[in-house]
């Protein structure tokens, strides 16, 4: 379990995403689709097409972490 820190926001980006991007890509994705920053600590929700994989971002303050889960079932 990951415990993030009071007051930390949690945006689910709507539409569709590309799940080949990486870091920059999504990265770039917050900073044109949600004008914020991807540093600012809070977390980054991206969908792909089919609904079966879900990519988590988020900052810790020294960097980015990307969390990429691929369940089984749909979402």
């Amino acid at each position: 379990m990951i415990n993030l820190p009071a007051g930390t926001k949690i945006w689910l980006v709507a539409g569709i995403t590309d799940m080949r991007n990486g870091f920059n890509g999504l990265a770039a994705k917050v900073q044109t689709a949600l004008k914020d920053d991807p540093m600012s600590g809070h977390v980054f929700i991206f969908r792909g097409r089919s609904g079966s994989q879900v990519k988590l971002q988020w900052s810790t303050g020294d960097g980015l972490c990307l969390l990429d889960r691929t369940p089984m079932v749909r979402f």
